[in-house]
């Protein structure tokens, strides 16, 4: 099974991130943008980044009301992304909604279920009213996204072989929480290298400090894939 990079962009400019992006030209084809840099920049952030070469994914976790969810994903999917997330928790029929608004307005658009942030822990999740491990919790709302119609997660290293088991063999996997040996663990709890990852089944590994942070941004993400390429 192949694997490939998704770097995450630390920032809240895309003036900050533009002279490492153009160092990895070439090197990793698609780049994160989260909540930060969205909300500081808005959709011209987006256009700016395709405009270098790179294929975006758009990660706003959208999580409301069925119509709600659906209207956002026509609005975003005249932007120039490849994927985008949603949370699962917002439950089948606003899944359906969604998947039903990217199939009229953007058919090549993956959306991405978010099931258990990566930064959760039992504990955390406990707090929150669900008794259940985050690996069952997982799975429970894994099958729930697959059956919405939603073809692909973003899942932690550590549920990529039960929802591997579990899933159809199609279902994409994007899997942060992935520190190369020697990095700091930062705010994610659930992690492993990325070599670990492939292995396990992940289709993209989303990387961020460890290459963004890194003295040669380019190096860095040159390590990372060819630790995670087939030999």
């Amino acid at each position: 099974m192949s694997c490939d990079l998704i770097l995450v962009l630390d920032a809240q400019s895309t003036g900050a991130v533009t002279p490492v992006l153009r160092q990895l030209q070439g090197t990793v084809r698609w780049v994160k943008v989260g909540l930060e840099l969205f909300t500081a920049n808005g959709p011209d952030c987006v256009r700016e980044i395709a405009d270098l070469g790179f294929r975006v994914f758009l990660d706003l976790k959208l999580h409301d009301i069925p119509n709600t969810v659906a209207k956002a994903v026509e609005s975003v999917s005249r932007l120039p992304i490849g994927m985008l997330t949603l949370h699962t928790a917002g439950g089948r029929e606003m899944m359906q909604w969604a998947v039903k608004a990217q199939q009229d307005n953007a058919p090549d658009l993956l959306l991405l279920g978010v099931t258990v942030l990566t930064s959760t822990s039992a504990a955390g999740l406990c707090e929150t009213g669900v008794p259940d491990a985050p690996e069952q919790q997982v799975l429970r709302l894994g099958q729930l996204a697959a059956a919405s119609g939603l073809r692909g997660l973003v899942c932690s290293p550590l549920e990529i072989a039960p929802l591997r088991h579990a899933l159809p063999a199609d279902i994409t996997l994007v899997t942060p929480g992935i520190r190369p040996r020697g990095s700091q663990a930062d705010d994610q709890t659930r992690i492993m290298t990325p070599a670990e990852a492939a292995r396990a089944g992940a289709n993209y590994l989303v990387v961020g400090r460890p290459i963004f942070k890194a003295p040669d941004p380019a190096a860095a993400a040159r390590s990372i894939l060819g630790e995670i390429s087939p030999s």
